[in-house]
């Protein structure tokens, strides 16, 4: 006869088994939540695709022509020795300058040719460093001056491109001077050599009243771009120019300020006044010999300088209670 499970025994068996079931379900979930984590863990491991890069700002500047100087454009001008005779240092403005210049028109770019002229702006106002060396020639009453700019390429090239329109549009003209007086202006083409990467050139000549007395002042007007820097000459006077010296100082000035601008020596700067110049070794170097003096009198003496043995300590002592 089979003998049937007590009630206890079937509770224990159901409850085994609803355990057993219960930490079955639990290690699936489980297994689950890791395969997700694993995935999320794999997509963000992943390498994202390159971007093209943007190029660098600072490769863009680097790439850019640093500024003319002060210094460089100094260096850059022309001298009286470059010119010859009779050529000399300025003294001054010419007394032609405000009597013959300084004139007005209702022309607008004629009014603004005369002002550049005057100002000795004829490529607007320099973009930064800016150096001027005057000359006179006593013997025909000209004066040349010569002018080298710092300047951006674009803006010089918009000013020549402008003033190539002058003898179109300003061939013939009236201006009135500061006095009233009417003056009859003509502007006409000057012919230039290949000096620089651009250039033009202009004859201005204006029929006035100088002191009382009937004048006409010609003047050779030339702008030339060497690289990103420009060249201003302005030679005439009271009588016809001499175009050759145009051209030479245009020549000879294009070649030197490329080679100041090839030139990356630094001279040596001034010392603020008040303060003594940079010592050529520093203090610390010049003060190393008496370091290693004082080593080799601690290896000879066997002690320090400064330190007292335990014997001269103790007789000094004495010495105070005595």
């Amino acid at each position: 006869m089979t003998r049937r499970p007590s009630p206890r025994a079937v509770r224990l068996l159901a409850s085994a088994l609803g355990m057993g079931t219960l930490l079955t379900m639990a290690a699936c979930m489980h297994d689950g939540d890791g395969g997700a984590e694993d995935t999320t863990e794999r997509r963000q491991a992943r390498p994202a695709a390159a971007s093209p890069k943007a190029p660098s700002p600072i490769a863009k500047a680097a790439t850019a022509p640093p500024a003319l100087t002060d210094v460089q454009a100094q260096s850059a001008l022309l001298t009286d020795a470059d010119l010859g005779a009779p050529w000399t240092r300025t003294e001054g403005a010419a007394l032609w300058r405000d009597a013959l210049l300084k004139a007005t028109t209702d022309n607008a770019d004629c009014g603004r040719l005369l002002d550049a002229v005057y100002t000795e702006e004829l490529l607007g106002e320099p973009a930064g460093a800016r150096a001027v060396a005057g000359f006179d020639d006593y013997d025909d009453g000209a004066q040349l001056r010569y002018q080298v700019t710092a300047a951006h390429r674009a803006d010089v090239d918009k000013g020549l491109a402008w003033l190539k329109t002058m003898p179109q549009k300003c061939a013939r003209f009236t201006a009135t001077s500061p006095r009233g007086a009417k003056q009859e202006v003509r502007v006409t083409e000057v012919g230039l050599p290949e000096a620089g990467e651009a250039r033009q050139g202009l004859r201005l000549a204006t029929r006035g009243e100088l002191d009382g007395a009937p004048a006409t002042l010609t003047l050779d007007l030339a702008a030339v771009r060497v690289g990103d820097d420009a060249i201003l000459v302005t030679n005439g006077g009271l009588t016809e120019p001499r175009t050759e010296y145009t051209v030479h100082a245009l020549q000879v000035g294009a070649e030197r300020l490329k080679q100041t601008r090839n030139d990356t020596s630094t001279p040596p700067q001034t010392p603020v006044q008040g303060q003594s110049p940079t010592p050529t070794q520093a203090p610390e170097q010049e003060a190393q010999p008496d370091r290693e003096q004082t080593q080799e009198d601690v290896q000879e003496d066997g002690q320090e300088p400064g330190t007292e043995t335990e014997t001269e300590t103790e007789t000094d002592a004495d010495q105070d209670v005595y």
